[in-house]
């Protein structure tokens, strides 16, 4: 077990620090990482997928609140755009969580993978949306609503989607990445909620989870991202960020490659 919580401690380095780095909350990389450490660790095979899922986010929850002060105290969170999306974020996430419930782990795990090539080439591309014009209510509640449910399906802190969002609404850059940070929080929170109620309804959870969310890894992983993820903010704001997106792109890449192969 102390191998495990080893790892679980360096997944949240890494989490933290791309969480202040990209704006994302770490989600792309915790959730490959715990499913191969669940696994490995023989919980049902039915259930790994939704339990990284959950624990992920749940994590997310404490690295986005790190990671947006970080972003905060350098004035790069835009406050009233947090306020007008959160409530279709919740609303969304809430209702990805109860959908996921419903699937799969195959049918998650080939989501998982088609999400990954998407935001992987994005980065590669450096694909910027052009500046649009103000979303109205409805508008930014339809956002929120996706961007929340597309993040419980996956696990993640929704920066992938909600950062090119942010800079269609004419928000620099920086501060995409500090808003997104900070919308990751109300993702996180109705997602992990979700998965909690609703995992707490499966047959065959291993001991010490919550539902869809397994409390040791939670435990670690958070400990160790809210340490990281001030320096990536920190980070984001010195180093070319283009440069580190397709690193970490190259990194997904990867990750979705290993993924699919264990599918078949």
């Amino acid at each position: 077990m102390l191998l495990y919580v080893l790892f679980y401690a360096l997944t949240g380095v890494m989490a933290g620090a791309f969480a202040g780095l990209f704006g994302v909350g770490g989600g792309l990389i915790v959730v490959p990482i715990l499913t191969a450490l669940f696994t490995a660790q023989q919980m049902p095979e039915a259930l790994v997928l939704h339990l990284a899922i959950g624990t992920s986010l749940a994590s997310i929850m404490f690295t986005s609140l790190s990671s947006m002060r970080a972003h905060h105290r350098r004035g790069a969170v835009e406050w009233a755009i947090v306020r007008k999306i959160s409530l279709g974020i919740v609303a969304g996430a809430f209702l990805g969580s109860w959908l996921a419930a419903q699937l799969s782990t195959r049918f998650l795990k080939i989501f998982f993978v088609v999400f990954l090539f998407y935001v992987a080439v994005r980065m590669l591309l450096d694909v910027k949306p052009a500046p649009g014009k103000p979303y109205g209510a409805a508008g930014i509640f339809g956002a929120g609503s996706l961007i929340g449910a597309v993040s419980s399906l996956v696990g993640i802190g929704g920066g992938t989607m909600s950062v090119p969002f942010l800079l269609r609404c004419n928000v620099s850059m920086h501060n995409a990445i500090g808003t997104s940070a900070a919308i990751g929080f109300p993702i996180a929170l109705a997602g992990a909620a979700g998965y909690a109620l609703h995992g707490s309804k499966a047959s065959g959870l291993p001991v010490n989870t919550l539902g869809f969310i397994y409390l040791p890894a939670l435990l670690v992983v958070s400990l160790a991202s809210i340490t990281t993820a001030p320096l990536g903010a920190k980070l984001a704001h010195n180093l070319p960020v283009v440069m580190l997106k397709r690193v970490f792109a190259g990194l997904l890449v990867i990750v979705a490659v290993k993924m699919i192969a264990g599918l078949f």
